[in-house]
């Protein structure tokens, strides 16, 4: 006997309904992506790769914990996992009892500023983004030991204060969770009564999940407009589902997308060292052709939110200056490297624009429409 069809589109409605009750996200997109998210992980092995979600907050009490209990309830085999060693992940990912789901709350106490370095965990993560990810180990005793390929793709979501290890953030869909406002009200959850609610959504989600398949496993589904690279391979496996669900869901979910990609590329400050690029260029040099490399120095230690006047206890200096920038090319490919420049009879080492503008091309955030003018008593030096 044929099953009856299910109504994706009306599923997906449900799910997003049910996060709803329990759940303030801080877009209407995040609940697109939410749901999207949730569907995705009965579908994995339909993938290339499963972008990570991940709830984050500046401040505790902001229902990141609770978004996750909500998606345990609705994802298969999930695994809660806090302070679990990738050993621990890994064999879990690769057991008899089929591949979980971990959803990793406190993820702050593996990444955060006073935990370490954690790159065991660091990489697992990373390597299970793709289908074809592996964590390779030894196995065996003394002498006999060889080395062992461990499965490591699985759907993964996370949930802490601050931000992640930039690895991690660009294979995420992020949302930034904030505080209740006293005015937004949510059903409280009660596991005992809601999990068998989630579930039944859940097993219906399994159920969808054969159903759509076929159509999942073959789609190149179309990117909005400027989503590309690792955005687009972020988002490829929920705009998948949404375009098999149907109905709204496809409009809605590349809106999403947009929003969210948008957002994420508005908080990423990048590496250090394009921080410093994108300041040299907006802030520091604007109409300058050349400076000194202690006056580049003094502009930015005075650079307002930013990190330049204490890097550790310690204001940026000319080595370090130097070191960073000499990490970036010329557009003769040659590193950048400081230059002697004329002012006022004598010969001051310092940087000239031309030597950066290759690397503002190719590494920095499109400049903001209205630059800073220059600073009083900063013209050209000759």
């Amino acid at each position: 006997m044929t099953p009856t069809p299910i109504d994706g589109a009306a599923l997906l409605d449900e799910v997003e309904a049910f996060h709803r009750r329990f759940n303030i996200f801080p877009t209407e997109a995040a609940y697109v992506a939410v749901a999207l998210w949730d569907a995705h992980a009965h579908l994995l092995d339909c993938f290339d790769s499963t972008p990570r979600i991940a709830f984050l907050s500046p401040e505790p009490g902001s229902g990141k914990s609770r978004a996750l209990e909500i998606v345990e309830t609705l994802v298969p085999q999930p695994m809660v996992a806090v302070n679990a060693s990738a050993a621990a992940l890994f064999r879990a990912v690769s057991g008899a009892n089929g591949r979980p789901t971990i959803l990793f709350d406190e993820i702050d106490t593996i990444f955060g500023p006073k935990a370490g370095d954690n790159e065991e965990l660091r990489g697992f993560l990373n390597a299970g983004h793709r289908r074809s990810g592996v964590t390779y180990r030894c196995i065996g005793d003394g002498g006999n030991q060889t080395v062992q390929a461990f499965p490591s793709y699985c759907a993964v979501a996370v949930a802490g204060l601050g931000s992640l290890p930039d690895t991690i953030l660009t294979r995420s869909v992020v949302i930034r969770m904030r505080r209740r406002a006293r005015s937004e009200k949510v059903e409280p959850f009660r596991a005992r009564i809601h999990e068998a609610e989630g579930h039944k959504l859940r097993d219906r989600l399994a159920a969808w999940a054969e159903q759509a398949r076929g159509t999942v496993m073959d789609a190149w589904p179309d990117m909005p407009e400027g989503v590309t690279d690792r955005p687009a391979d972020v988002w490829e496996p929920l705009l998948a589902v949404a375009d098999a669900a149907g109905g709204q869901w496809p409009d809605r979910a590349r809106q999403a997308c947009l929003t969210l990609v948008k957002a994420a590329q508005a908080n990423d400050k990048g590496s250090m060292g394009v921080r410093l690029l994108t300041d040299l260029r907006d802030h520091v040099m604007v109409g300058i052709d050349r400076l000194p490399t202690i006056a580049i120095l003094d502009r930015l230690h005075a650079l307002d939110d930013a990190p330049w006047a204490d890097l550790g206890g310690r204001p940026l200096d000319n080595r370090r200056l130097s070191r960073m920038l000499g990490e970036y090319m010329t557009a003769d490919n040659e590193p950048i490297t400081s230059r002697n420049i004329k002012a006022g009879g004598s010969v001051l080492k310092g940087y000239y624009a031309a030597d950066l503008r290759d690397a503002w091309a190719r590494y920095c955030p499109p400049p903001s429409e209205s630059p800073l003018p220059p600073l009083p008593g900063t013209e050209n030096l000759t």
